[in-house]
This record gives C-alpha cells, sequence and structure tokens, in this order.
C-alpha cells in the first residue's frame, strides 16, 4: 500500500490566496505519546524516553523523558539551548539543590551551561519532562573525563536498538530535513 500526503493548500479558509512563502505542506506533523512506546532504560537504568522529534540535519532532539526516583544523568555540557517543562514529579540540578522543578515549572538552559540531573530518591512517583534540546549534551564522568556525546543522532541510534531488544516495533516520531539536491545529478 502507497500512502500519498493531500494536497497542500492553496488558499486561507476564506478563499484567499496563501502567502508565496508560506511551506507546501500537505499535513500535518503531529505524533501522540499514546502511540509511542516508552523505550525503557534508555539514557541508564530508570530512565525511559518516548522520541517526539529528532531532526539529525538541525542538530534538535525533542523527548518525553520519565525518570524513577533516584535516577540521575551524568554531568552534562549543552552545546547549545535546552528547554525543560516538568510534567510531574520533580527534580533539581546537583549544583542547584535549593532550585527544585516540580509539576508546571519551566527551565531554559542557555547553550554553554553545565550541570548534572538529579530526581530524589524521596520522591513518591515518577518525574515526567518534556524536553527540547538543540545540539547536544556533552556528558562527563564524575572525575571529570569525557563520558560520551548526547544528541539526536546518538538518541535515534539508542531509542531504535533498545525498541528492537524490547519488542516495541517501529518507533514513530517526527523526523527532520531532508538533504539531498533539488536536481537528480
Amino acid at each position: 500500500m502507497t500512502l500519498t500526503a493531500a494536497p497542500a493548500p492553496v488558499s486561507t479558509s476564506s478563499g484567499a490566496p496563501l502567502p508565496v512563502v508560506a511551506l507546501p505542506q500537505g499535513e500535518l506533523l503531529t505524533v501522540n505519546e499514546a502511540d509511542i512506546p516508552l523505550v525503557k532504560d534508555t539514557l541508564g537504568p530508570g530512565i525511559h524516553v518516548q522520541p517526539l522529534r529528532l531532526d539529525l540535519e538541525a542538530g534538535c532532539w525533542v523527548v518525553l523523558a520519565k525518570f524513577e526516583p533516584g535516577t540521575q544523568v551524568p554531568l552534562h555540557y549543552h552545546t547549545g539551548i535546552a528547554e525543560v517543562y516538568t510534567l510531574s514529579g520533580s527534580w533539581h540540578y546537583l549544583e542547584y539543590p535549593d532550585q527544585p522543578q516540580v509539576a508546571g515549572s519551566y527551565l531554559y538552559e542557555p547553550g554553554g551551561s553545565a550541570h548534572t540531573f538529579v530526581c530524589p530518591e524521596t520522591n513518591t512517583e515518577d518525574t515526567v519532562i518534556f524536553v527540547r534540546v538543540e545540539g547536544a549534551n556533552i556528558n562527563f564522568t564524575e572525575d571529570g573525563r569525557f563520558h560520551s556525546v548526547l544528541d539526536a543522532t546518538m538518541i535515534r541510534h539508542l531509542a531504535g536498538a533498545l525498541a528492537e531488544q524490547q519488542d516495541l516495533g517501529p518507533l514513530n516520531y517526527i523526523g527532520g530535513g531532508a538533504a539531498g539536491f533539488t536536481v537528480n545529478q
């Protein structure tokens, strides 16, 4: 079966033509978390992820992440901005223990920031966050040595490999970019 996109609208609902600069978008790019399986232990034990958008070319990644009480993400440096909205539970940065993030908190992190993500062991529920990151997290060990790079490409690799191991089927998330030539070579 071949799926084809609906033709892009050429006018507004009132019949006026769309501006020339409007994208010729034939469908909405939307996913629902209920349709994306939770990939368990993606970034370590007790850290589970649902990828929503992984744009390898733009270096942007958007995920829903669920952290069990007592989990931690190692010290990491952001090469670009990060935005975190807390949906449930609580967490804080080890470096800022007096600034807990709780349900309803929105956090903006400028590029160049570094910190250690901690979910307290005293949490009585899982912590769920919506995360949008531009660029990569450069991860370090406790003694400050380079550990790894986490970016859209690595998340795609980890989530895909673990989804296969966990028999979750294919993950349906929004990709990004389509680099290529405008004329066939």
